[in-house]
């Protein structure tokens, strides 16, 4: 049988690897010069391909069921098992993370890109599908030349890191054939706030407790990294936050979630002026806490307990991690096959299905790919 498998990330690389290990002839097309590379900057670069605390809860979808059905048949164990037995060992950290124990993204690429070269699967670079037709037979339109296959699976990414050559294109292959495409928005990503609120907070990092409030409602609590930057905020728990956070929405910081408002205060009366917050948070941040509080204590103690930010948007797509929207689930059966198309088959970001930051968008990689190419040996 031969298949054509568009797009040389994660989950393309994948399923190109469990095809060919059933013998069957794949052509694997990457619109860039090289295989993985947005996989190899994955984990800041160190690699975190699945999360131990794995289900449906961490995933956003037009069918969470789908994607809940999708985990039991492939689940993190499941990942951790293919990836070792390509080599390598995988451990998690204390938040349930897991990574190659060489902490190195590029590596979990070259683990797959050197089982692709054993198998001798083809791999086309520099080969960007402009279109995609059936005729009895896929015909995959690369330039001047065109590929022939009896299945395609379609892995070619949305619209997250464009510098990866992911810019969304390859959704017009999906629509030639009747799809739908829900609109896309960037996740896990830099959020823009309120400038006056950030203004002289470039550069400072801090471990805090961030809260997403709408309408007075608490949508999302959790605690991680907050880098300010000169729009915004960034940092570990901001990407987390992103995933849920909307335009209009508060983000309010606590900036000394192990501290209560009563020690605080006690250490507050101990100063007077800005020296009230030496050794109590950074200097930089502290100065600033100070000015927007008009040095009234009781402002000064709600600004490090519960800092408000406004969201006003994000940094787009090219500071965003992963995708939201896409190919809808419901346009395709239990092996990710097309409904409209029968024996095209989608993997990865291109469906409309994002994680929340920890391994959960790898995973989902992962596991669409075996679904995939599950369906296409069938």
């Amino acid at each position: 049988m031969n298949v054509i498998v568009i797009g040389g990330g994660a989950a393309g690389m994948t399923a190109s690897v469990l095809l060919a290990r059933k013998h069957c002839n794949v052509i694997l097309l990457e619109r860039g010069e090289r295989l993985g590379r947005k996989l190899s900057a994955s984990g800041n670069g160190q690699g975190n391909v699945t999360n131990i605390d794995m289900g449906p809860e961490h995933y956003f979808s037009d069918d969470r069921k789908k994607v809940a059905r999708a985990l039991a048949r492939f689940s993190n164990a499941h990942t951790v098992r293919f990836l070792e037995e390509l080599g390598g060992i995988f451990l998690p950290d204390p938040r349930g993370r897991v990574y190659p124990a060489g902490r190195q993204a590029s590596a979990v690429t070259d683990l797959l890109r050197a089982e692709l070269a054993r198998l001798g699967v083809d791999v086309r670079f520099n080969a960007q599908v402009t279109r995609l037709s059936f005729d009895g037979n896929f015909r995959a339109v690369c330039g001047g030349q065109t590929f022939s296959a009896e299945k395609v699976i379609l892995a070619a990414g949305g619209k997250a890191a464009p510098n990866f050559g992911t810019d969304g294109s390859a959704y017009a292959l999906a629509e030639g054939f009747g799809h739908t495409v829900l609109p896309c928005s960037p996740v896990l990503v830099q959020l823009r706030c309120d400038p006056a609120r950030v203004r002289g907070l470039k550069g400072v990092r801090i471990d805090a407790l961030l809260r997403v409030v709408r309408r007075g409602k608490e949508i999302y609590a959790g605690r991680g990294d907050v880098l300010f930057t000169e729009s915004g905020v960034s940092g570990d728990a901001v990407f987390r936050a992103s995933s849920y956070a909307e335009k209009g929405d508060e983000l309010l910081l606590d900036f000394l979630p192990d501290v209560e408002e009563e020690r605080l205060r006690q250490a507050l009366k101990r100063n007077t002026g800005a020296e009230k917050l030496l050794c109590v948070v950074n200097n930089a941040l502290g100065r600033a806490l100070w000015k927007q509080s008009g040095g009234e204590e009781a402002a000064l103690l709600h600004l490090l307990k519960s800092f408000p930010l406004t969201v006003t948007g994000t940094l787009g797509f090219a500071y965003a991690q992963a995708t939201r929207g896409g190919i809808p689930l419901a346009e395709t059966d239990e092996n990710l096959q097309s409904v409209k198309r029968s024996r095209l088959y989608f993997a990865g970001e291109i469906l409309n299905v994002d994680g929340e930051c920890g391994g959960y968008n790898l995973q989902w990689a992962f596991t669409s790919a075996h679904l995939a190419a599950e369906g296409a040996l069938s």
